[in-house]
Formats: C-alpha cells, sequence, structure tokens
C-alpha cells in the first residue's frame, strides 16, 4: 500500500476528501494537520499520478513548485518500478548459472587445449 499526505488549501480540503473517496479501493482520510489529507492505495490499482489527474479535474490546482515537481518524478518513477517488479516473473537464482555454464561450455575459448589427453601427462 502506499500512503501519501497531500496539502489542501483552506476551506477546501473537504471537497478534495469527498472527490478522493468516489474512487473504489482508495482509502481517504483527513490529515493529522488541519490542511492535509491521508490517501493509502494499492500501486497495483492507483497511482500519485492518477490520484493528481482526478484532483485537477476536480477543479484543484496543485502545488508546482520545483521541489514539488522532484518529489512527483521520484514517486512516479517508484511506482513504476513497484508495478513493474510485481508484474515481473520470479526469476529462478539457483539455476541461472547453469545457463551460463551451458553457454560458455558451446563457444570457443582460449582455454581449449586441442592435444589428446594421453599426450598431456608427462611420463
Amino acid at each position: 500500500m502506499k500512503s501519501a499526505s497531500a496539502p489542501c488549501p483552506r476551506g477546501r480540503s473537504n471537497r478534495a476528501l469527498a472527490a478522493l473517496r468516489r474512487l473504489r479501493g482508495l482509502k481517504v482520510e483527513p490529515g493529522p494537520r488541519a490542511l492535509c489529507l491521508e490517501v493509502e492505495y494499492s500501486v497495483l490499482d492507483f497511482s500519485l499520478e492518477l490520484l493528481e489527474n482526478a484532483l485537477r479535474d476536480a477543479g484543484f490546482h496543485l502545488d508546482n513548485s520545483l521541489y514539488v515537481k522532484l518529489v512527483r518524478a521520484l514517486v512516479y518513477f517508484s511506482e513504476e518500478t513497484q508495478r513493474h517488479n510485481i508484474a515481473s516473473p520470479e526469476r529462478l537464482i539457483k539455476q541461472s548459472n547453469e545457463v551460463y555454464i551451458k553457454v560458455y561450455d558451446q563457444h570457443p575459448h582460449g582455454d581449449h587445449d586441442d592435444t589428446p589427453v594421453e599426450l598431456r601427462d608427462y611420463k
């Protein structure tokens, strides 16, 4: 689950709360401070970008300062990476070395000796 705290202008937090509560599967509660909302969601169902777009569609103007843009970019990247990792099949780490061994054996390399075994040993 992803949890975020979003500041809202005075008097508009109830409107934002109502707008976000319309989205099924999203848990929205008033935050610890007067102008904040606590939002909890699964990254498989929602993303911060989707929630911000829902607020914009509801008529809200979100902060666009450089700091907020950087934080958004980091969260967008993190959520996308989480979704990608969840959707990817689990790797078989213990057997992965066998693939490399087979490939190595099938390709010529510098430590191959064409001398027959009986001629390699000095008697």
